[in-house]
This record gives structure tokens, sequence and C-alpha cells, in this order.
């Protein structure tokens, strides 16, 4: 069902219902058509506030990278502690857990505010690190300076996340003493570096952090336009391998013919990992059911900046081949650079791949399949050394609950359309860490970015017409909870 981009830009107001009945078989008595009218408008007049909010956020480059300065994150996290105050939380703390290496984590936020006796209660979680800018000359604007253009503001960190830290500040800001939930804020502080310390977190502080609901606000929505709730999730695997021939570099004048170089053998080895349509090659991946919903070709080729004539890998659906079926990159290779060349045999060169795994995967085998591939298909005889990265589980939302029913009834309302339920490419690891501690508990992901958000990239932006959505979305969400 390939769905086509709104016109950009901001819109003087959130547009009013389409009359959707999304969300009447939720097991929650809805709000009238008056109280979502009121609420609308109160949304609308808070949000030149909450836009100032996002901006003083984005002008903190809490990058979580160690290469950078870790009190920037520290300051990034007393500003969320302002924001959170600021709208009646009175439990609010500044907390850390041990990562697996002894080190401690990185610090995370967390506000607790009661709802009435007998209420249920709600997780929101965003977080407030970032990526790194990258190359500044890559930019339009400064990274760290908000700029708004054509409806967008821009600046690392607008829409992944701090636009999710605000969906939530704005959520609880309008709805005021009307807030009919407990609500738990959680806001990570390490989320761009693997949530190395989130089990232990989890695990740590599982009392405070305990819901009957948890909104994830760290996805995507499907278009500008077109609300998305994230219903799958790939799982990540990662892992080094490195190609040896000699001991050490010897001449390729003298030497070379019979003496195949490193990165030579490393190239056809990383040949083998995709047949020729494209598809992953590593025998005991699995691959997931297809969505019920495509990616019209064209759309994608835009959304990514596919160059002309780049024929687009794998077979099936657009949607199966990013959200059900793995993929396989290298995202790094160490070889003698260009600037050092030498007429020498490179005795070894080493490669990073990064294996996205379909729903239904156990990443420890994805990885051991990955691994035994490379081992068996060694050039050469070369002598192949493998190296395991990072894990992280895939998501599959359960069936149908009457929270996920809620969720689709409010993102109708309040984009005037009904939501598409998407899967992500990406991993969100820590959402199976969720489930795997808080069991009973409806996950619900959403999001503030578009494909034109370009998260990670030079350019981030929000659409703040959307971010005005997914805030008044999140306020007739908890009031739709609040009356289950």
């Amino acid at each position: 069902m390939p769905v086509n981009s709104a016109t950009p830009g901001a819109q003087p107001a959130i547009p009013a219902s389409s009359g959707s009945s999304a969300g009447s078989s939720t097991g929650h008595r809805l709000p009238d058509p008056a109280v979502v009218a009121d609420l609308r408008a109160r949304v609308h007049a808070a949000f030149g506030g909450l836009r100032a909010d996002l901006e003083r956020l984005v002008r903190i480059p809490s990058v979580s990278n160690s290469a950078f300065d870790p009190a920037h994150v520290a300051a990034s996290a007393e500003a969320v502690v302002g924001l959170l105050a600021g709208v009646g939380f009175e439990d609010v703390q500044i907390l850390t857990a041990p990562r697996p290496d002894g080190t401690t984590g990185a610090p995370a936020v967390v506000a607790r505010r009661p709802g009435p006796a007998g209420s249920p209660s709600v997780l929101l979680y965003a977080h407030h690190d970032v990526q790194p800018p990258g190359d500044e000359a890559d930019w339009h604007s400064v990274p760290f300076e908000p700029v708004e253009r054509d409806g967008r503001l821009y600046g690392r960190g607008a829409a992944d996340d701090k636009a999710g830290i605000i969906a939530h500040v704005g959520a609880v800001r309008v709805l005021g003493d009307e807030l009919g939930v407990g609500v738990t804020v959680f806001v990570e502080g390490e989320e761009e570096v693997g949530s190395p310390s989130f089990t232990n977190f989890l695990h740590t502080y599982r009392e405070l952090l305990a819901a009957d609901a948890i909104v994830v606000a760290d996805s995507s929505n499907w278009r500008v336009g077109v609300p998305g709730l994230t219903t799958s999730l790939r799982g990540l695997v990662d892992l080094e391998v490195e190609v040896a021939t000699l001991d050490h570099a010897v001449h390729s004048g003298m030497f070379g013919g019979p003496l195949l170089d490193a990165p030579t053998l490393l190239a056809r080895l990383l040949a083998t990992l995709h047949d020729d349509a494209g598809d992953v090659a590593v025998a005991g991946l699995v691959t997931a059911p297809d969505p019920e919903v495509d990616y019209d070709e064209a759309v994608f080729r835009a959304d990514a900046g596919v160059l002309d004539d780049v024929r687009l890998a794998g077979t099936g659906p657009l949607s199966a081949r990013l959200w059900t079926k793995p993929a396989l990159s290298v995202i790094g290779i160490d070889a003698t650079s260009v600037a050092k060349a030498s007429n020498t045999i490179a005795p070894r060169a080493t490669a990073k791949l990064s294996l996205r795994i379909a729903p239904g995967q156990d990443p420890v085998a994805a990885q051991a399949a990955l691994r035994a591939h490379l081992e068996q298909h060694a050039p050469f005889g070369a002598r192949v050394t493998v190296t395991d990265g990072e894990r992280g589980k895939p998501f599959q939302a359960p069936a149908d609950s009457s929270a996920m029913q809620a969720a689709r009834w409010a993102f109708a309302e309040a984009w005037g359309t009904p939501s598409v339920d998407i899967g992500l490419g990406g991993s969100i690891p820590f959402i199976a860490d969720l489930l795997d501690v808080f069991p009973d508990a409806a996950i619900l992901v959403t999001g503030v970015e578009d494909p034109d958000s370009r998260a990670h990239s030079a350019d981030e932006s929000v659409h703040l017409g959307e971010l005005e959505r997914v805030v008044l979305a999140e306020v007739l969400l908890l009031t739709t909870l609040a009356r289950g």
C-alpha cells in the first residue's frame, strides 16, 4: 500500500479528525468529540513553548560516544530534570547502573507521578543522548544550533530522540491535573551507544519502572501526514572478521603473483555473503512473513538518496527486505590507506559486519551462523579470525491488546487518518529487554521521525507539524488509558 508524503511544512493547527471510529473496540470509554476538540486546542496553544524547550535541548551536544566529553550528557540529564520538575513531577531522580565491564552507565532520568487509586500505570521512554554530528561541512546549518527551514527544525537530536522527550513533557503539561493515570518517565542517556547498562538498570530499578503499559517514543511514522505504530523490529548482530595471509608485508614485485594480498582475499570472502540477486546467502538465518503494507520503490529511492542506475538488491516486497528479512552490511574496513600505500602485499585486512536479523531469529544462533559461513568460505586457505561483537534481540508485537487499539484510535484522531502498522529495519534491542523484565506490560512503539528526518545523518530534522500531532496523540492515548 504505497503512501505518498504530504506537502512539507508545519501546519497552523492540527486538523480535526476525519471521523474515524478506530478504537471503538478498545475496551476503553473513548473521549467524546468535545473533549477531543478541547485537547487539540490546548496542545496547539502549548506547542510554542514545547518547541522552545526542544531547541534548548538540541543546543546541548549530548553525544554519548566515549570520544566526546561526558559533561554534556550530564548537562542534558539536568536539563531533562528541569523540564520534568516543571510539569509537576515531584519525584525526579538522576540514576545510573553498572555496565557489564564494571564502568558506570551514563546518567538516566526517572520521574514518577502517581495516578488516582486503581488507575493504570504508564511508563514513557525516550533518550537524551545523541549521535556524533559527523563532518559539519555536510550540514546546511550548525548541528547543535536549531534552525527552522520549510516547517522542519534541524539539529542533531531534534528528531532522535529529544523530540520524544518533548512528546512526553508536552502530554503531561497539557493534561496537568487531569492526568488520570500513574506516569513514570524514563529518559535514558546511552541509547546511541547500545544501552550497555540498560539490562542492569531495569533490574536495579524494577519497582520504580514497573507499569501496565510502556510507550517507547523512539521510532518513526509511515510518512509525513500518516502515523505509524511499530509492531516489529529487526535485531542486530555484529562481528569483526580478519583475513591474514602473511607474517609481514612483502614486496609486491618480488612476491606478487603466487601471493594474493589480504584485502583482495577479504573482498572475495565478503562477496560470498550475498547471492546474485543480493539476498543474504548465510545458511541458518530466519525470514519472517511479509508485511501487509509495501514501500513504493520510487519513494524508497528518493528517501534513501539512491543514485540513478543503481539496482536495488534482494527479492520480495521492499517492506519485507526492510523489515522481515535479514540484511547484512560491511560497515567498516581496516586495511592500508591509500595515503600510506607502498608497493607491498598487505598481510592482513579486517572488516566489521552488521547483520540485521528478522523477528523470530535468536541473535546467538544468527551470530554463530555468520561466523560459520565466514570460516567455511576462507579463500585460498587464508586464516580467518572472527571476533564476536554485540547482539540485540528482534521484536514482534504480541496480538492486539486494548492498549494498542487505544493507540490506533488516538493516532487516527490526531492525524485525521488511520495509522499504519509498520516494521523497522533498524534495531531497538532494549525493547526485548523490557519484555523480559515486564512480560505483562503492553509495549507501544511510537515515534516522531519520518523518512525525511535523517536520524544519525547530517541535516537531522523533525517536522514540526508532525511533532504537534505526536503530542496530541499521546495526550489522547493517556486520556483513553485512564478510562479503561
